[in-house]
């Protein structure tokens, strides 16, 4: 077996992928969706920014996300294929808490961001003629800036906390990514403390949001109900089933993964589950606000006729 205590203060990611023809195969398909991801935020991104019918509070906010899930995707994949095509598992001490920052600050500020969406759809369908006067760009803004700071502060603490204690077990860390609480199964010192606060943080970035984003939904869904409009019914059902699609893909199994007791947890199903939120969810995002709308399409054929138009 190989042995991976160092003396060194690197941190040996023990990974994903099996040293065999699976692993060569799930590698591949993980770098395909990794592209997929890459090349459908940075077009919704483009496409958003170009076309002045998206220039809405609904596709500022939904062009954020892009960038979120852009950001979270390339903290995780990149060094991880890095690894496995150079044949090396470390990361530095400096590194993976740069790793570790990142991509606890994407979480936090996605999961309060995606609160702000399900905010902006209950104000729209609900109180349709208060729209304008209650999301405005300079409340967007407000949203997304408070996201932002409210993620990196809770990334801070957490951060910092995991850089400041002793690790003197191995340093192997059985994940594919500096995940804080697999980090602190090396520390040499009780962390009861520290994984309360894992649950604290849960509860505030994760499971309030998700709580406040059912009830938001659940008045737009009796609202739609009430719609005389076919029409009317048929663009808000869309808009809601694919905002929730999307939160739900992200959710459930983060807050299945962090809100369970560490006796209850194993590095394996903590893997598999951490595969659904940093990876898969970045290249569905795009692809479920595509392909389910209607505005989007328009906007990505208006685009491709006017660069047609200017080749021409």
């Amino acid at each position: 077996m190989e042995n991976f205590n160092q003396t060194s203060t690197d941190f040996i990611l023990l990974g994903l992928f099996p040293s065999s023809r699976i692993g060569l195969f799930l590698f591949t398909l993980i770098v395909l969706i990794f592209l997929m991801a890459l090349f459908g935020n940075l077009s919704m991104i483009l496409l958003i920014f170009l076309d002045t019918h998206l220039h809405t509070p609904m596709y500022f906010l939904l062009s954020q996300l892009s960038l979120m899930d852009l950001t979270y995707i390339s903290t995780i994949v990149p060094k991880m294929a890095y690894n496995f095509l150079c044949g090396k598992k470390s990361i530095s001490f400096i590194g993976c808490g740069i790793q570790s920052f990142f991509f606890l600050t994407i979480a936090g500020t996605e999961g309060l961001l995606l609160a702000s969406m399900a905010y902006d759809r209950y104000v729209a369908i609900c109180f349709p003629l208060h729209y304008p006067i209650k999301i405005t760009r300079q409340v967007c803004v407000l949203m997304i800036i408070g996201s932002w700071i409210m993620g990196s502060i809770n990334s801070c603490a957490h951060t910092a906390y995991a850089l400041q204690i002793p690790y003197c077990k191995s340093r192997a860390i059985n994940h594919f990514f500096c995940d804080v609480p697999a980090m602190l199964t090396l520390a040499c010192m009780d962390t009861w403390i520290y994984e309360y606060t894992v649950f604290v943080s849960t509860t505030v970035f994760l499971l309030l949001p998700f709580i406040g984003i059912a009830l938001s939904y659940g008045r737009v869904l009796h609202a739609v109900y009430r719609m005389n409009s076919a029409d009317g019914k048929k663009k808000a059902y869309s808009t809601c089933s694919t905002h929730l699609t999307v939160v739900t893909f992200y959710y459930a199994p983060f807050v299945y993964t962090y809100l369970r007791p560490r006796s209850l947890r194993s590095p394996t199903e903590d893997k598999v589950l951490a595969v659904f939120y940093t990876i898969l969810t970045p290249m569905f995002n795009p692809i479920i606000y595509s392909l389910r709308n209607k505005e989007v399409m328009g906007a990505l054929r208006r685009v491709i006729h006017r660069t047609c138009s200017v080749k021409m």
